[in-house]
């Protein structure tokens, strides 16, 4: 599914076929940085093998994927393929969670400058867009930067024990 230069969402299964068409979009189009943003990810379908394919595609050494959330419980239990993924690419994952003086939701937000803008502007009635648009990316890059300024490091791709 091609995404269309600006198109609205307006339910649930056409945000999760709107991240299924980025992520494509991005993985076809090299893009060289992505932003995942989300409170948890628990409504993503980042556990679509196709989803997992496409990033696999597209994860190389000179890229980054930059992915913030409050908690990352939902993406271990819901997620496991993605989070296999993560493992094998953590050289160009990067995970981070508010630090504690973050009192807001997060928003829900797919980033790949210069390809796709993907955001959910109210949850509870799955109302957002996907645009194309410089304009769209400049101004979710801003607002994510500002976010990350108050970022620690989160869900690590390995733990060691003893």
């Amino acid at each position: 599914m091609n995404l269309p230069l600006n198109g609205l969402i307006e339910t649930r299964a056409q945000f999760q076929a709107a991240v299924r068409s980025a992520i494509a979009q991005i993985a076809s189009a090299g893009a060289r940085e992505i932003w995942l943003c989300d409170e948890d990810f628990a409504d993503w379908p980042l556990n679509d093998p196709l989803v997992v394919e496409h990033l696999a595609q597209w994860a190389s050494a000179h890229r980054r994927c930059n992915v913030l959330a409050s908690h990352y419980d939902s993406i271990q239990r819901q997620h496991p393929r993605w989070v296999h993924w993560r493992r094998q690419r953590s050289h160009v994952v990067q995970c981070r969670a508010p630090d504690e003086s973050h009192v807001n939701p997060l928003p829900c937000v797919l980033l790949a400058p210069g390809c796709v803008t993907l955001r959910l502007v109210d949850r509870e009635r799955w109302r957002g867009s996907v645009s194309t648009e410089l304009a769209d990316a400049v101004r979710e890059r801003e607002r994510l930067d500002v976010l990350l300024q108050r970022t620690v490091e989160a869900f690590p791709s390995s733990t060691l024990g003893l």
